[in-house]
């Protein structure tokens, strides 16, 4: 693998950003391409081969053939997210229909989860096009992934956060993504990527003043520090366990 480029493929959202920021900057890997992607792109050129390596959400795993989960590192949080939110204008058993965001797999199994087992409702879930947020109003709600979740904070009468509520349901933290490779990694390159990732990490400071207009340094750093938690430990296994048995159970996901 060292004779060719390693090709990665991470989540271009914000909370990805340390990981890229190490890849880019810490000189650790030496030989690797980069693409950055939402969340369904990164797990589809994972599952097709089109990279060795992908920060992919974690719906994707049971699709894969043979593959590898890095130790170490992940996109997980333990209470609140932030940026992956459900918004209605209705409490929650008032909603008829949830339009689905189709950037991340993951996410929209985790809301049909909650709603199923911890909120004990049953809308109608709808695939969505661009633009479906303006349909947020009266009994619909919307599932909104990543980074525009920043513009629409205070927008809507009701905001549910489903890392938090599946914090409530389990008491267990939550995993949206983890690093997964499609071939096994001679050491020298997975210690390498090790070391890029914790030097991103270890450097988020770098990059806050870096990360666009949408999101002010102070909100970029309480997200990277308090809302993201980058550690794949025991626990996250556990609760990443959890999701995909339960995910097992939904048939799929309407198309929009």
């Amino acid at each position: 693998m060292n004779s060719t480029p390693l090709r990665i493929s991470a989540v271009s959202y914000i909370n990805a950003s340390p990981f890229v920021y190490g890849l880019e900057h810490s000189g650790f890997l030496k030989n690797f391409s980069l693409s950055l992607d939402v969340p369904s792109v990164c797990a589809e050129k994972l599952k097709s081969n089109q990279v060795d390596i992908g920060l992919a959400p974690v719906a994707i795993i049971p699709e894969l053939g043979e593959h590898f989960i890095l130790p170490d590192f992940c996109i997980g949080a333990n209470g609140p997210v932030r940026t992956v939110m459900l918004y209605s204008d209705v409490p929650l058993k008032y909603i008829k229909t949830i339009y689905l965001d189709p950037q991340s797999r993951t996410s929209c199994l985790l809301v049909q989860i909650l709603a199923k087992h911890w909120w004990k409702i049953f809308p109608r879930f709808a695939g969505a096009k661009e633009g479906y947020e303006k349909k947020i109003k009266a009994s619909i709600a919307g599932l909104v992934i990543g980074d525009r979740n920043f513009l629409l904070a205070g927008k809507y009468k009701y905001a549910y956060d489903l890392s938090e509520e599946w914090k409530s349901y389990t008491k267990l933290p939550f995993v949206f993504a983890c690093w997964i490779a499609n071939k096994k990694l001679d050491e020298k390159v997975s210690s390498a990527l090790y070391q890029a990732l914790k030097f991103g990490v270890d450097n988020r400071d770098k990059i806050l003043k870096s990360l666009g207009t949408q999101i002010d340094e102070k909100t970029a750093k309480n997200y990277l520090y308090n809302s993201i938690n980058y550690k794949f430990d025991k626990q996250k296994q556990e609760a990443m366990n959890l999701f995909l048995k339960l995910a097992g159970e939904i048939k799929g996901l309407p198309q929009p």
